[in-house]
């Protein structure tokens, strides 16, 4: 028996601005943080044009969205103004959207007003890590862009999520929080809500790998599962190794977020994951 029939189906698609993305495969969000603290770029594309040739070389390689992000997330991250992730994100987000119309774009924000800037600017799909909790503006803003929203779990704030984050039951805590914040998007009238366990987002390394291991209880809510794990921490640190060698670690650990029903890979890397969608779509 194949790991697909193993598993709850879930919508197979999301559509924005009269466009349908199929999920009935699984596809690659690359990452593009217009950063200058990113873990892994570390600033060195962070102009128009160097995020247009990484944005050129992603969509070669096989990505269907690309995640453009101008506030760092990582842990102990001060919050960035609006006004200067406004100055990050929409000149990026408008010179891709010219050179590839076709291409779904996902903001990466937490403010509303940057999400609806970007969604003006050419994007297609707004993607939050505090799934609304950081701006109550923001699941009404998405229900009037009309567009699909990405809602991810995160205990506490990225300043000080990593302090000490206790769960009773971690699965089970996430999928009720995930539950709850799908009926609230359903309630603003969201249409399209797609949920992100959020790895390595007030989670220790143990918890995390403890999720992993039990995401596909996530597949009972019925909506797309985004799994984020390229280069983080939970892989590194087991490892002992640094984000830049982290590439092995993981592509075997996408393996397991594809068996547990993930439908979009979140990644620096996308050939790499494409090839392991290749031959998870193999088994």
């Amino acid at each position: 028996m194949s790991f697909k029939n193993t598993l709850l189906p879930v919508q197979c698609h999301i559509q924005s601005k009269g466009k349908l993305l199929d999920l009935s495969k699984p596809v690659v969000m690359g990452i593009l943080n217009v950063t200058p603290d990113s873990f892994y770029t570390q600033g060195r594309y962070n102009s128009v044009d160097g995020m247009l040739t990484q944005a050129t070389e992603m969509i070669a390689s096989g990505a269907r969205i690309l995640d453009i992000g101008g506030a760092s997330s990582r842990p102990g991250a001060a919050i960035v103004s609006v006004h200067e992730e406004l100055d990050r994100v929409i000149p990026v987000i408008a010179s891709i959207h010219r050179q590839f119309p076709d291409c779904w774009l996902s903001i990466d924000t937490y403010h509303a007003v940057v999400a609806a800037a970007a969604i003006n600017a050419g994007a297609k799909i707004v993607n939050d890590i505090s799934a609304g909790s950081l701006d109550a503006n923001m699941l009404k803003t998405v229900a009037g862009l009309g567009v699909p929203y990405i809602a991810m779990h995160m205990q506490g704030t990225p300043d000080n999520m990593q302090q000490n984050p206790l769960y009773d039951n971690i699965s089970l805590n996430i999928l009720d929080y995930l539950q709850k914040v799908s009926s609230e998007c359903q309630n603003a009238g969201i249409t399209d809500l797609l949920i992100d366990p959020g790895f390595g987002f007030g989670k220790t390394i143990k918890q995390n790998y403890e999720l992993l291991n039990n995401m596909s209880v996530l597949r009972t809510l019925e909506k797309p599962i985004l799994a984020g794990i390229s280069r983080k921490s939970m892989i590194y640190k087991a490892i002992e190794t640094d984000a830049d060698a982290a590439l092995n670690g993981t592509t075997a650990l996408h393996m397991v977020c594809l068996q547990q029903g993930a439908s979009i890979l979140r990644v620096h890397d996308v050939k790499e994951a494409m090839e392991a969608i290749k031959l998870f779509e193999m088994l």
